[in-house]
């Protein structure tokens, strides 16, 4: 393990294996180097990539300043890029993607290629919008300490059956969760202003110029396919693939060859 000091002085802590051109791999909700799917999708590209995992802020080993701002969380991708030499491939999945595209924006020249996998922006009426007091309410219930109840919370949100949370709670990963349960906030408000039922605003990213791939999978809900095809359209340099037999669960095994595809000049000269 590695820390980089974030441009506000917090550390984050990453992990970096393989060798070959910078990757690196920015998770979603409730996910950290430990637990999540970058370690396992880590594994599979590192034979040609340096691939940098890392706890996003205020989790694993990572600090957690306050208070929080989508800016400063940002600001941690391009601390890590600085440590990969001063530019790199990224891949963002779930609310991850949604950061790694905030970041893209902000620092332009520093991102190679942008890969994005299920951005959870909800752009139609095939999903009820997300209420204007979601991230109060999480706020609340992590206030008194009520993280079981901010988990079940996020994942009825995300569309986790009520039989499937339940199975959840008996599980050992049920205590992993639990424990990065003050993060959820910040996921959430780094999407919510995407999340509203309404169309993409394309002015938002015009400085994300860099060859995007824009992906989802096959067996995943209309709400965030439509969302993924609408984001594909807004970026300046965007392609949009869907791979086959996937859903939100992501199979390291079926994204890897993708990335390795696009990264190695699978190039994005529109939506598709």
């Amino acid at each position: 393990m590695k820390k980089v000091s974030s441009r506000d002085g917090t550390p984050i802590a990453y992990d970096t294996t393989g060798t070959g051109p910078a990757l690196i791999l920015v998770d979603g909700a409730l996910c950290y180097r430990a637990f999540g799917p970058s370690g396992p999708l880590a594994a599979q590209l590192a034979k040609r990539f340096t691939v940098f995992t890392y706890d996003r802020r205020g989790r694993g080993d990572s600090g957690d300043a306050k208070p929080y701002a989508v800016d400063r969380e940002a600001e941690d991708i391009g601390a890590l890029i600085d440590a990969a030499g001063g530019s790199a491939f990224v891949y963002g999945i779930s609310s991850g993607a949604a950061l790694a595209l905030e970041a893209t924006s902000r620092f332009p020249g520093m991102v190679k290629r942008l890969a994005l996998y299920e951005a959870p922006f909800i752009v139609d009426d095939t999903k009820a919008p997300t209420p204007d007091d979601y991230v109060a309410r999480l706020d609340l219930m992590l206030a008194a300490d009520r993280r079981a109840d901010a988990v079940k919370t996020f994942m009825k949100t995300v569309g986790v059956p009520a039989y499937g949370i339940a199975l959840m709670r008996l599980m050992p990963a049920w205590r992993k969760l639990k424990a990065v349960a003050h993060a959820l906030p910040y996921d959430m408000t780094i999407v919510r202003d995407n999340q509203r039922g309404k169309p993409l605003t394309a002015k938002r990213w015009a400085s994300a110029t860099v060859p995007t791939l824009v992906a989802d999978g096959g067996k995943s809900p209309a709400w965030i396919r439509n969302g993924m095809r609408a984001l594909a359209n807004a970026l300046p340099n965007a392609k949009y693939r869907t791979v086959a037999g996937q859903t939100h669960m992501l199979n390291p095994k079926a994204i890897a060859p993708v990335l390795i595809e696009f990264f190695y000049g699978g190039g994005a000269s529109g939506p598709s």
